[in-house]
């Protein structure tokens, strides 16, 4: 299985009329936040694909054409605090960034974005008692800290999401907030544990393996 991820950035290759040239061939989209509606609507619109997602630091509201007021893509589902179980894989998803000042935007202190990782627990504990694991993929906005992030407190990851690595082991987690042009780090993945976190600033496509998956489930079970 192939996704296409995104997050942050608008992408001439994406967002155009060839999309279904590339990209087809996809399973589902992760969105890992940042992006206007009207980006990942366009991305389902023309694909047919399910879009998961979850919000970033810089989501405002948008006005269509029509006068219409839009707070979220139409279409999407969002997956912030919960799970869900696609094709046999189980995706969970927590958005945001470290606070760094007292904008509107989805900024959460470290105690905060811990109770929002309390708030998915029970989620991820049902996920264990009915397929035999916690999660598969995790979509967060900001990356976990000391992997990939920058240097000052805005681009900083959350201790958190250490945390729900070492408890509930996604195989992904997949992040955005850290575009490469920052120039912090030219790594965009990092094995942590039994998780691969995967900078998704940008695109990136990520292949599952259908096979190894299966085995993964049985083993589990």
């Amino acid at each position: 299985m192939v996704f296409l991820t995104v997050s942050d950035e608008i992408v001439p290759a994406i967002y155009s009329l060839n999309i279904k040239d590339r990209f087809q061939h996809i399973e589902a989209v992760f969105g890992c936040g940042d992006l206007p509606p009207y980006y990942l609507e366009f991305i389902v619109t023309m694909l047919g694909r399910p879009c998961f997602y979850i919000d970033g630091n810089h989501n405002g509201v948008e006005h269509t054409e029509d006068g219409e007021v839009l707070n979220a893509p139409r279409g999407c589902i969002n997956l912030e605090r919960r799970s869900v179980n696609h094709a046999g894989l189980l995706i969970a998803g927590l958005g945001g960034c470290l606070r760094y000042n007292n904008s509107d935007g989805a900024q959460y202190t470290e105690t905060q974005m811990m109770a929002h990782v309390w708030a998915l627990a029970p989620w991820l504990l049902l996920n264990k008692l009915r397929y035999g694991r916690y999660l598969d993929v995790m979509l967060t906005h900001a990356p976990p800290l000391g992997i990939h992030n920058g240097p000052d407190r805005p681009h900083r990851g959350f201790a958190s999401l250490l945390r729900l690595m070492d408890w509930f082991a996604p195989r992904y987690l997949i992040h955005g907030h850290i575009h490469r042009s920052y120039g912090f780090s030219s790594v965009t993945e990092t094995r942590y544990n039994n998780t691969m976190v995967l900078n998704t600033a940008g695109y990136r496509l990520l292949t599952i393996d259908e096979q190894s998956h299966s085995q993964a489930r049985q083993a589990d079970n």
